[in-house]
């Protein structure tokens, strides 16, 4: 009989397949169709030299007169983008704004986050709400209202000159500062969701426990809470790390006219410059830059979890 079970558990596990395959197929198709394709074909680009025509780039593959098909490379853009310093600035840059950014997130949003799963639960709906709350509007049209609120005439200087608390408006407008914040500003929520969904399944026991062996609250919270929440730690930090190192609205709309931002750099090599070849090398950089820690990561984490 155990055997006999056995089979047909197998045989009905065999056929449950396709429709297995059923359910992945849709998110396949979609990072096949909006991401392999158009990567693929910046990557065709990055092998082609920048001309003065409609698209501006060469073609690799030609046909000879014989109708046989050419393959021709070029691995000028790749030269361009390990000497010329300028790149190399602007990740670093990049990198530097988005990890500062990701920290400041993490230190303001691990509290709001903590707060809010140890509050009640009709509470909880109200805070939560509050934190969606500015996804209900235009990503650009907040960053253009934090605009009208640091400005050197802005809503803050205005209030703080009343209340007598400086003398002279803040320049907060086109510097690093006004990154910072607009970073913040933006991607906090993003911190916070993933944060909140981890808390608010600790087990309430475990910090109990803990309390009545004789720990004090900053043991407990070093020793239970905040190793139980690393994977809301670490999902936050990559939904805001991943797109501020990226971000182009924000350092355009607030930062310096010269600030050395990827996004900022990929915009001025495609649309100014119309160097496409340029601009594929410097985006596919990038994208490597970000994914293999990530594909790093997950395996790392994929062999712990096994083991």
């Amino acid at each position: 009989m155990g055997s006999g079970a056995a089979i047909n558990t197998h045989i009905m596990n065999r056929s449950g397949n396709p429709w297995r395959w059923l359910i992945i197929l849709p998110p396949l198709l979609f990072l096949l169709i909006f991401f392999l394709v158009p990567f693929l074909y910046t990557l065709k680009i990055s092998f082609a030299d920048a001309v003065i025509r409609i698209p501006p780039f060469t073609d690799i593959f030609t046909r000879t007169a014989d109708h046989h098909l050419r393959l021709t490379l070029s691995l000028d853009s790749y030269r361009r983008l390990f000497t010329d310093h300028l790149y190399a600035l602007a990740y670093l840059f990049s990198l530097r704004l988005a990890l500062c950014s990701t920290l400041i997130c993490l230190a303001l949003g691990y509290p709001i986050a903590y707060a809010i799963a140890r509050a009640r639960r009709s509470t909880q709906n109200i805070l939560l709400l509050v934190i969606i709350l500015p996804f209900w509007t235009s990503f650009l049209l907040r960053v253009y209202a934090l605009e009208a609120i640091i400005a050197n005439g802005g809503l803050l200087n205005t209030v703080l000159l009343k209340l007598g608390l400086i003398s002279h408006p803040l320049i907060i407008m086109y510097t690093n500062v006004a990154m910072y914040i607009g970073i913040v500003y933006s991607y906090l929520p993003f911190m916070v969701l993933p944060l909140f969904a981890t808390l608010e399944k600790l087990d309430p026991a475990l910090i109990e426990a803990a309390a009545d062996l004789g720990s004090p609250p900053w043991r407990v919270f070093l020793d239970v809470t905040l190793p139980l929440s690393m994977p809301g730690i670490v999902a936050g930090s990559m939904l805001v790390f991943i797109p501020a190192v990226g971000e182009f609205v924000i350092p355009s709309l607030l930062g310096a006219p010269g600030n050395l931002m990827i996004g900022r750099v990929l915009w001025d090599e495609f649309f100014s410059n119309h160097d496409w070849p340029t601009a594929s090398v410097v985006a596919i950089a990038f994208l490597v830059l970000l994914v293999g820690p990530i594909a790093i990561y997950q395996h790392m984490s994929g062999r712990h979890a096994e083991a």
